[in-house]
């Protein structure tokens, strides 16, 4: 015998049939994606970018120790990164780290900064040589296309800007080599001699012969010539001993002058 559906049976009893209870529809919550927290390599390369520039523009005067606590709390870093940064700036030769007395401004003595040019000089010559044989036709049209657009900037007078300009030109002829080992060391030397060269170019008599020279040495890589290339470079980079005491003497001046015209600002304002 067939049972009876529970809805006919309420029926007969002059019940209405039971309703199911509605299922109400929980709104799914959207979950924001959790902020991602500054990782160490981060910080290493803030704290390092941020001392690296202080050195690099002679914030700090010849052998000044450096005071790791007060760098953390200026950039608002732990001391972690920081120590790391300050190796690494001892290990490209920025600073100098004495056992049981911290980190030191590395000032540039004469013989410093000859060698440094002598370096630049090898590591341009060489680049140039292989960026003659391995440069196809269009890489050298882009470095072209930004000397035409660079040189024009020159003629605004603009030390910061000309130095800014000159360092890319050479970098830009420097990838020609398709060697990325050769880009860096020629960007580490950079940094090392920023400072000197900003005040040389702040004097003013380098513009006209900064044109001239990059030029020629773009049409000497246009035509392949290495040998060419090396001769302009030499003269182009050549600093002698004297050039480099008298480079020295005018950045240290300058670099003295405007911690001095800074302190006597603060204490105007206050």
């Amino acid at each position: 015998m067939t049972k009876p559906r529970a809805g006919a049976k309420n029926a007969a009893d002059g019940h209405a049939p039971a309703r199911r209870a509605p299922v109400r529809r929980v709104a799914s919550v959207r979950r924001e994606p959790a902020r991602r927290a500054p990782r160490a390599a981060d910080s290493v390369e803030r704290a390092y970018n941020a001392i690296r520039k202080m050195v690099v523009d002679f914030h700090l005067r010849p052998d000044q120790r450096i005071n790791e606590m007060q760098l953390a709390r200026q950039l608002n870093l732990s001391r972690t990164p920081v120590r790391e940064a300050l190796n690494r700036l001892a290990s490209e030769g920025f600073l100098v780290l004495r056992p049981n007395l911290g980190f030191f401004f590395r000032a540039l003595e004469t013989d410093d900064l000859v060698q440094l040019f002598e370096l630049r000089t090898i590591v341009e010559t060489g680049g140039l040589a292989l960026a003659c044989e391995r440069a196809d036709d269009e890489a050298i049209t882009s470095v072209e296309a930004f000397w035409k657009m660079a040189q024009q900037r020159y003629r605004d007078h603009d030390a910061d800007e000309i130095l800014s300009l000159d360092e890319s030109f050479h970098v830009k002829l420097m990838e020609l080599s398709g060697n990325q080992e050769l880009v860096r060391t020629l960007i580490g030397i950079n940094a090392r001699i920023r400072f000197i060269r900003r005040v040389q170019i702040s004097l003013g008599k380098y513009h006209p012969k900064l044109i001239d020279e990059h030029t020629r040495l773009l049409e000497a890589v246009r035509a392949r010539d290495s040998q060419r290339c090396a001769e302009l470079l030499r003269d182009h980079i050549d600093m002698t001993f004297e050039d480099a005491r008298a480079a020295l003497k005018e950045a240290l001046f300058h670099a003295y002058m405007s911690d001095t015209q800074a302190v006597q600002s603060k204490r105007a304002q206050e």
